[in-house]
C-alpha cells in the first residue's frame, strides 16, 4: 500500500526507528496491518491492553499505528496509535454510554441508501449530523435507481435536507451514474461508507475496484430489509489511489457527542432562517416574528425538518448532560420536578 494518504500531520507523531503501519481489517480484537513492504496480522501488546481506559482507545480501521514486527516479520505487535486525524463514530449499542469507533482518519464519508423502501429523510439526517462531527465531509449516494420511477424527485428531497452537500444516484451494476459519482474519489483520500444492509455498499465497492471483492446479496422481498453480508470494517485502495472502507450495516446511528456547530451545519436552512427571527433566543414555536414559522406556513420549510431538528438538538444536549453528570443525575434534571425546560 502506498503512502499517499502519510500526511505530515501522522509525520510529526513519529519517532525515529518507528515501524508505522495502517490498519486495513479489524474482527474480533485481530488486525490487519500494511506498511509499504507487506500486509500482517497481529494483536495490540499486553502493555497496551493493560493501560487503554475505554474501547475507543483501541485501533479502528483506518487508523495509524506504531508496531512491531515479529514472527520472522509475519506478525504485528501494534504498541501505539497515532493521534487521529477525523474520527466517525456513534453510541454503543446496548445501554451503555460507550463511543464505538466506525473509521478514523477518514476525508469523506458515502451515505448510502437505497431508492426502495429503505429511503428514509430522516436517517440521513442524522448521517449528516454524526459525519460533519468527525471533520469529514458527507456525499449520499443514492443505490438502486432502476427500481425507482422519481429519481429526480427523490434527488430534490434529499437535497431539501441536506442543503450543500453532494447526491448521486447510481446503478453499480450497470454502471449508470458511476461517472459523476468517481470525480468525488481524489488520490490519498480515504472514503468511508456507512448505510443500512441491503442498500448496495459491497456492490458499490467491488464496482470502483473493478472485481467482485465484497460478498453480496439480495434483500428481503418482503419488508425490503437487507441481510448482513459485510460483518467486519475493512479498507481497500482503489486502483485511483484513494482508500476506500466497507462498514456493516446499521439501521440505527445512534448519535455519539456533538455541538451546535454542527447542528448548524446539518440544518443550514433553519439556521438562515432564524437569522430573521424577531426575538434571537426564538424557540421557533409561537414568538411573534418567527421567520422559521412563517416559512413553514408559506411551505418553504418541511414541518418535518423543524421537527427533526428539535429533537436532534435536545438528544445532542442529554448527551452532553451525560457526559457531564453520569445517567441518573440527568434523567433527574430532565424529567425531575425541576426539569431542564
Amino acid at each position: 500500500m502506498k503512502r499517499n494518504d502519510f500526511t505530515e500531520f501522522f509525520k510529526a507523531q513519529m519517532n525515529e526507528g518507528d515501524h508505522i503501519g495502517r490498519v486495513t481489517r479489524l474482527t474480533h480484537g485481530l488486525y490487519t496491518v500494511v506498511d509499504d513492504e507487506q500486509e500482517r496480522n497481529g494483536e495490540v501488546s499486553g502493555r497496551f491492553h493493560h493501560t487503554v481506559e475505554v474501547d475507543k482507545d483501541y485501533p479502528a480501521v483506518g487508523d495509524w499505528v506504531v508496531f512491531e514486527p515479529y514472527d520472522a516479520g509475519a506478525r504485528a505487535k501494534i504498541h501505539r496509535v497515532l493521534g487521529r486525524q477525523t474520527v466517525l463514530s456513534r453510541k454503543k449499542a446496548g445501554g451503555s454510554h460507550q463511543e464505538q469507533i466506525i473509521a478514523a482518519n477518514v476525508g469523506t464519508v458515502f451515505i448510502v441508501t437505497a431508492l426502495t423502501q429503505e429511503f428514509n429523510l430522516r436517517r440521513i439526517e442524522r448521517y449528516v449530523q454524526q459525519i460533519y462531527e468527525s471533520g469529514a465531509s458527507p456525499v449520499i449516494v443514492l443505490t438502486k435507481r432502476d427500481l425507482c420511477d422519481t429519481v429526480p424527485d427523490h434527488i430534490a428531497k434529499v437535497e431539501s435536507v441536506a442543503p450543500g452537500v453532494p447526491v448521486y444516484a447510481v446503478d453499480s451494476l450497470t454502471g449508470t451514474g458511476m461517472k459523476e459519482l468517481v470525480t468525488e474519489l481524489r488520490v490519498g483520500d480515504t472514503i468511508s461508507l456507512v448505510g443500512s444492509s441491503g442498500v448496495g455498499k459491497s456492490t458499490l465497492i467491488n464496482y470502483l475496484l473493478g472485481m467482485e471483492k465484497q460478498a453480496t446479496q439480495g434483500v428481503r422481498e418482503e419488508d425490503q430489509r437487507g441481510r448482513h453480508t459485510t460483518t467486519h470494517r475493512e479498507l481497500f485502495e482503489l486502483p485511483n489511489g484513494t482508500y476506500i472502507i466497507d462498514t456493516p450495516g446499521m439501521r440505527e446511528l445512534q448519535l455519539w457527542g456533538g455541538d451546535e456547530e454542527g447542528v448548524g451545519q446539518t440544518f443550514s436552512d433553519i439556521d438562515r432562517l432564524s437569522a430573521s427571527c424577531k426575538f434571537r433566543d426564538c424557540k421557533h414555536e409561537r414568538e411573534p416574528g418567527c421567520a422559521v414559522q412563517q416559512a413553514i406556513d408559506e411551505g418553504e420549510l418541511d414541518a418535518a425538518r423543524l421537527k427533526s431538528y428539535n429533537k436532534l438538538k435536545r438528544e445532542l444536549k442529554r448527551l452532553e448532560l451525560k457526559d457531564r453528570y453520569g445517567t441518573h443525575r440527568t434523567n433527574r434534571m430532565l424529567h425531575g420536578p425541576n426539569a431542564i425546560k
